[in-house]
């Protein structure tokens, strides 16, 4: 198994925020520079981050303004459906635009930026597992007629990120390679920066500015990462084993109340965990093939993840 691993969303958080964190004022209105001319209440820094924009799932990366896309209407897809009104909705629209704002504000590719995180972004030396085309690859062909971007080992699994789109993906790494670069991102401060108030998202979600408020509701992480020992450090999990495990416990219909974590989740395998207190950073590093080749859907990935973190906890004495 490979062990180089594309990391996915987990660039959001470690690439892109702290970018927009340093570079960007948060409340100031972005309406115009980004397009949106027609848009009746301003679009800041803050509400991407958190996505609390109002932006749909997703939109294929043509080269398009985002503005001028989402004037068009597009088939039933649940990456294409609207954002829930009021709450806030995950899209890796909000950081394609940061990725807009941090390029127009510095002057400098988006690329060029995110390689001082210590992650490797795209092309690869190294290519990660391959995997299926995933929704999005459907999703790019009911909104678009441009021909879908071609694969390649040495690029992400993600359409968008394929051709280009900054901000939401394209960035990979070892072990080692991401354990260094999780030290930097936790001494600078970034996590707490971004594990900073909530905002109300879809299904019972709470969103700071670029992480998650992980819920301690039976069957979920932070049920789970609440007997993690305090004073850790960073620590990264790898699990390159494509076993199937049992299965996770039975997710709680309510999410329960937080659980002192933040985390985000990479839909390739990775994820990453962060509690406050005592700034303990962990970082789960698997692929999401399975033994056939076959990509794991959403609940044998939750399996996957719940029995790594399972024995990390174990051994930590948890």
């Amino acid at each position: 198994m490979s062990g180089f691993y594309d990391l996915a969303s987990l660039a959001k958080p470690l690439v892109t925020a702290p970018l927009a964190l340093a570079f960007l004022d948060l409340d100031a209105d972005r309406r115009w520079a980004l397009g949106f001319h027609d848009r009746d209440t301003p679009l800041t820094a803050r509400q991407l981050l958190s996505h609390s924009s109002g932006l749909p799932p997703w939109r294929p990366f043509t080269g398009e303004t985002l503005a001028a896309q989402l004037r068009r209407p597009v088939p039933d897809h649940p990456l294409l459906r609207p954002a829930t009104p009021g709450l806030a909705t995950y899209s890796d629209l909000n950081y394609r635009l940061l990725a807009e704002l941090v390029e127009a504000e510095t002057r400098v590719s988006f690329r060029r930026l995110g390689a001082t995180s210590g992650l490797s972004p795209t092309p690869w030396l190294d290519a990660p597992v391959e995997l299926p085309d995933a929704p999005d690859a459907e999703a790019w062909r009911l909104a678009t007629d441009h021909p879908l971007p071609p694969r390649d080992p040495r690029l992400p699994q993600d359409a968008n990120a394929r051709a280009g789109m900054p901000g939401h993906a394209g960035f990979g790494a070892t072990a080692p390679q991401l354990a260094a670069a999780l030290a930097r991102w936790v001494a600078a401060g970034w996590p707490e920066r971004m594990a900073a108030g909530t905002t109300a998202g879809e299904n019972g979600s709470r969103w700071g500015l670029g992480l998650q408020a992980l819920s301690s509701g039976g069957g979920r992480f932070g049920q789970l990462l609440s007997r993690i020992p305090a004073g850790l450090g960073v620590c990264v999990i790898e699990d390159p084993a494509p076993d199937m495990p049992p299965p996770a416990p039975p997710l709680d219909p309510e999410p329960g109340p937080p659980s002192g974590w933040w985390f985000h989740l990479g839909y390739t395998g990775p994820a990453l965990f962060y509690r406050p207190t005592d700034r303990t950073c962990l970082a789960l590093l698997l692929h999401r093939g399975g033994s056939a080749g076959t990509m794991l859907d959403m609940e044998a990935l939750r399996a996957r993840r719940w029995q790594a973190l399972s024995r990390f906890v174990g051994q930590c004495g948890g």
